[in-house]
């Protein structure tokens, strides 16, 4: 091993080893990120702080000399980002892609260093890392200055709720050391910084050779400020806030292992607990008491933030994963619209309407962005208007919820307060969010009972009520096919109403146009109208091409189980492309009609539609009476039975 004053060795026996394990864990540990554009020299600095705190092993030592001399960049010399540039795509590209964590010690504290990508394209990575760390060390180039990069970085940090910065000016050797240009970073940066809420530090380091690493270095006599090591281990830490604020866990499992327990497991985000404390589970606003804290070593009088523990409750209080339990005397707000501060991170924009998932603590809801009051420039901070936000954009948007949660803002309690947004389809995180505030309206706007439910209006009508959602490209047939059903259905007595996407934007959409975040708003509009109908116990059909799998998904979760038939009508874009009834497609190649769905705007196939019809080898009249049996095998042509 590299010698160190604190190190065990292996002479020193199994008490020693013990003693030394003891001493390490029980020092306070300090998480921080580092962060800046790309090629600041991020993984160098961190693989020369590892060095210089002596916290380099023999085995690593040993591979890190023989890669440097393999696929270094510094001539054979020691290449310190190879300690933590671990990916084999990071050292043939020489950048970071992934976060990569490195756990060490000096004699002050211990340290949790997040070396995050700088790459524009990896902004996401680097948001990750920021969201559990106590500070940031943000590296700025000394040839290049402060860039966009660094601006988006340092601005992501703030939101993440990272106060306490070190900039490290590095590179300085290659500027000669130049006191001047360091203050003119310095200067520029901290201009910056102050209209963010950022408390910085700035030292001029290299992080090849180490100068104001770990100690001052003699080739900056003119500055009298911190080493980076030295800055670590005295920035305060500030954990008191989940210390002392109330009492927060979210349920994580209900842990019921025979007939005679019932606790619920989960880590404690905030405040402390005992047995005897009356609390909520919310969002049910359910009260009991905390009867028992169960863990595996034995039940405690205690826990608090930071500890995973079981409670238990005094009563049979209906809980579930996804709850949270807090203090009945300083509940958290419970809300299903919301301001909130979003870090984009898909390569596919986000689009207001459409259906996300959003997960926040434990507990997974849908969430659309009903708005985006506008994005940040990271260079000015100016908002600029936006209808969507793309890769690596931050905005401001109003957030609206299929189900009120309990909430903190999270300036006040991240834990509560932060959440991801998800692809429903393939689960991939696709932003990161923090709440600001709950939007006033959804603390004014309730449902009023009305005392005939759409069970009654559907047995008025001796129907079961439904949507028949035909979907395919422009020219497949869909009006045609639905006109001929609801003549059908009109015949025989039904309640029907037929919604057009040509009829409804001559008056309900009128307003939108055709770009993809207009066709998503489009088909939430309708869903709304359908779903209204529905509950006045009509048959509703729609004829969409409705493009994209996420609002047709959006749609069906709109409805009851059994209440949404997904017709597909199928029919290749050359068959509709050469029928052209409305001349649409002709004006599309000739380049006058823009975003039209099969020539320079995408339609998704349905995966697994409840009926698929063969347009060419399909009847009109052959296709709605096969939508007919569809419904009539469903039973919506029935009387409903009872309420």
């Amino acid at each position: 091993m590299v010698a160190s004053a604190t190190q065990w060795r292996p002479q020193d026996g199994v008490d020693d080893v013990q003693a030394w394990i003891a001493d390490q864990t029980s020092r306070e540990v300090l998480r921080f990120i580092t962060c800046g554009s790309v090629d600041d020299g991020k993984s160098t600095l961190i693989g020369r702080l590892l060095y210089d705190s002596r916290s380099v092993l023999d085995d690593q030592m040993a591979t890190l000399e023989a890669d440097s001399k393999r696929i270094g960049t510094q001539g054979g010399a020691l290449d310190f980002a190879l300690l933590v540039d671990g990916l084999a795509a990071e050292r043939e590209q020489g950048i970071t892609i992934d976060v990569a964590y490195r756990y060490f010690f000096t004699a002050h504290r211990g340290f949790i260093a997040a070396d995050t990508p700088g790459h524009e394209q990896y902004t996401r990575n680097m948001a990750t890392g920021a969201s559990t760390a106590d500070a940031a060390v943000i590296l700025i180039d000394a040839r290049k200055g402060v860039l966009t990069q660094t601006r988006r970085h340092s601005f992501i940090v703030s939101l993440m709720g990272v106060k306490r910065v070190l900039l490290a000016v590095n590179k300085m050797d290659l500027i000669g050391f130049d006191r001047a240009r360091f203050e003119a970073i310095v200067a520029d940066y901290r201009a910056f910084a102050e209209r963010i809420g950022l408390e910085v530090t700035a030292v001029p380091v290299s992080g090849l050779n180490g100068d104001n690493i770990a100690a001052s270095s003699a080739n900056t006599p003119w500055f009298d400020g911190p080493s980076l090591i030295g800055w670590l281990e005295t920035v305060p830490i500030d954990r008191d806030g989940a210390l002392d604020g109330p009492f927060r866990m979210p349920v994580q499992w209900v842990n019921r292992p025979n007939a005679d327990f019932r606790g619920f497991s989960g880590l404690i985000v905030s405040g402390a607990v005992r047995p005897g404390d009356r609390v909520r589970i919310e969002p049910s606003g359910r009260t009991t008491t905390v009867a028992r804290i169960v863990t595996r070593d034995g039940d405690l009088d205690q826990a608090r933030a930071d500890q995973s523990v079981t409670l238990t409750l005094s009563d049979e209080t209906d809980c579930a994963r996804g709850d949270v339990i807090v203090t009945a005397d300083d509940p958290p707000q419970v809300a299903d619209q919301f301001e909130c501060d979003l870090v984009w991170m898909a390569e596919a924009p986000l689009l207001p309407g459409r259906a996300y998932g959003l997960k926040i603590g434990t507990r997974t809801v849908l969430a659309q962005i009903m708005d985006i009051k506008h994005r940040i420039d990271p260079d000015t901070l100016q908002p600029l208007a936006a209808r969507e936000l793309g890769l690596n954009d931050i905005g401001r948007c109003t957030l609206s919820l299929d189900r009120p949660i309990p909430f903190d803002p999270y300036e006040v309690a991240p834990d509560m307060g932060g959440f991801i947004l998800t692809d429903r389809q393939t689960a991939g995180t696709l932003g990161a969010g923090m709440i600001r505030f709950a939007l006033r309206r959804s603390q004014n706007v309730h449902w009023q009972a009305l005392d005939v439910t759409p069970a009654a209006r559907a047995r008025a009508l001796g129907q079961a009520p439904g949507v028949i959602w035909l979907t395919g490209l422009s020219g497949a047939g869909k009006s045609t096919i639905a006109n001929l059903v609801e003549k059908r259905l009109h015949a025989e007595g039904r309640a029907t109403f037929l919604l057009d996407g040509d009829n409804l934007r001559h008056g309900l959409n009128r307003d939108l146009g055709f770009s993809e975040a207009d066709r998503v708003e489009n088909i939430r509009r309708v869903t709304e109208v359908a779903h209204l109908m529905t509950e006045a116990g009509l048959i509703v059909l729609t004829a969409f091409i409705s493009p994209f799998r996420a609002e047709r998904r959006a749609a069906r979760d709109r409805f009851a189980e059994g209440a949404f038939l997904e017709v597909f009508v199928d029919a290749p874009l050359s068959v509709v492309e050469a029928r052209d009834p409305k001349g649409l497609y002709a004006k599309a190649r000739a380049g006058r009609l823009a975003n039209f769905t099969g020539i320079d705007s995408p339609y998704e196939r349905p995966e697994a539609a409840d009926l698929v019809i063969d347009a060419v080898a399909t009847s009109p009249e052959a296709a709605a009476e096969a939508i007919v049996a569809a419904i009539r095998d469903r039973g919506w042509l029935a009387p409903p039975s009872h309420d």
